[in-house]
């Protein structure tokens, strides 16, 4: 069943149960009135007749009213007898209670009172055709049910009505999520305007809508930037290879040159696919975090840079921190930092490694990052002119700023006072980060 047809119903039901009460209401009001007002007249009757018990009776007929008296053995009826049960006799043999009741005498309806009399007559009785009331009733129940169906039938067709173009936005939505399907084209948008919840689903799924689209374009820009990258280590050793294959024409020099080729051709392209990997995991919501001491890490990066740097001094002053996040992330980030700073170090130098309150930095005392690189340092496979000679893919910065911005931090590159490098790593309090004093 669709979402139009159940609005449609609903607003029916709903209706129908309101009508239906009040036209229930009104039939039971409008009868307890012409009851109410017969009772009345057939009281002030038998009070006229306690008072005076020679009232003149009226015969009975399908607009008058039928009088008996009952006495000590005896009964007297204006024209018809009626017939005497349990309740007159009780009231007759001394109950002292007026009855008022609906009976049926010879296939008429009628109204009775039944009151007690003072001698020589033991009660009275005073019947009305009550015929009328019931004709009056049937109209009304009729014209109640006449309203009720004409409102019903009104409450659905306003509800298809409402729900046609309440769900207008939704089926726009429909609409666009199908072409999108088909099409694989997630520039599409739909109308936005007004206010309530529906535009705000249409502002939410065309927010959707362009954050898919930007992914897509990231992803794309990834993998034609990984195909270029890897064409070049590929190429070269495919080169190489061709060149091995005539080994015998080699000295041994030579081919001990193209098979040191070949091996640092292997570790660039372990290092760039590494790298890619790293990238294209993201700020995947499924790696686990956990509360872990940051400054603790830095340390252990540090160690493993000096056994990888044995040629640089590097100072450390690290405060105690606690994160949550993904520590391997953050181990790899804090790494790249280090190796991009041991790479730019000349032997000998030192390379300065600060955290404190919640930021890493990390200074070297190279010759720096040029004014227009330092925006770019930080994009993918982006390498600088200085950059170009030395191994690397152009991946490591951009790692680091990804890791980062998953961890509600930033990364900045800044020329450091005196000369060389200064990486800032920050990293946001609010999500985990804090200070031991």
């Amino acid at each position: 069943m669709s979402l139009r047809l159940r609005l449609t119903l609903v607003a029916a039901v709903v209706v129908a149960i309101v009508v239906g009460a009040a036209s229930m209401t009104t039939y039971f009001v409008m009868r307890h009135e012409l009851y109410g007002q017969v009772d009345g007249s057939l009281g002030s009757d038998a009070r006229q007749i306690q008072d005076d018990a020679h009232f003149a009776f009226r015969g009975f007929s399908n607009s008058g009213d039928v009088v008996m008296l009952l006495g000590p053995g005896a009964q007297f009826a204006s024209g018809v007898s009626l017939p005497i049960d349990s309740t007159i006799k009780s009231i007759s043999n001394g109950a002292q209670k007026v009855v008022y009741r609906s009976t049926n005498v010879d296939g008429f309806h009628v109204r009775e009172v039944v009151a007690p009399m003072g001698p020589p007559f033991t009660a009275v009785v005073v019947a009305r055709n009550i015929a009328y009331i019931d004709h009056s009733l049937s109209r009304l129940r009729l014209i109640l049910v006449l309203v009720s169906l004409g409102g019903i039938g009104a409450a659905a067709i306003a509800g298809a009505l409402v729900a046609r173009t309440t769900l207008a936005p939704v089926r726009r939505l429909t609409a666009a999520a199908e072409r999108i399907t088909e099409t694989g084209d997630p520039s599409e948008r739909v109308p936005e305007g007004g206010r309530g919840e529906l535009p705000r689903l249409a502002t939410a799924f065309n927010t959707m809508l362009g954050a898919l689209e930007d992914a897509i374009e990231t992803q794309r820009r990834f993998v034609a930037d990984a195909s270029h990258e890897l064409r070049t280590p590929l190429t070269s050793m495919q080169t190489n290879i061709e060149v091995l294959k005539q080994q015998e024409r080699l000295d041994p020099i030579s081919r001990g040159r193209l098979f040191d080729d070949l091996q640092r051709e292997a570790h660039e392209m372990r290092d760039l696919i590494g790298g890619l990997l790293e990238l294209a995991r993201g700020d995947d919501p499924r790696l686990a975090r956990t509360t872990f001491r940051f400054d603790e890490l830095v340390a252990d990066v540090v160690e493993r840079a000096r056994a990888r740097f044995p040629g640089l001094t590097f100072d450390v002053a690290l405060e105690p921190t606690t994160l949550t996040g993904t520590s391997d992330r953050l181990e790899r980030a804090v790494w790249n930092l280090l190796e991009n700073a041991g790479k730019w170090s000349a032997p000998g130098s030192s390379v300065e490694v600060t955290l404190s309150d919640g930021e890493l930095r990390v200074r070297d005392h190279g010759p720096g990052i040029a004014a227009e690189d330092r925006e770019h340092v930080f994009d993918r496979f982006y390498r600088a002119t200085a950059a170009r000679s030395l191994p690397g893919s152009g991946l490591g910065l951009a790692i680091v700023r990804e890791v980062a911005e998953a961890h509600g931090g930033t990364v900045v590159a800044e020329e450091a006072p005196g000369g060389g490098a200064l990486l800032r790593l920050r990293l946001d309090s609010r999500n985990g980060t804090h200070t031991n004093s």
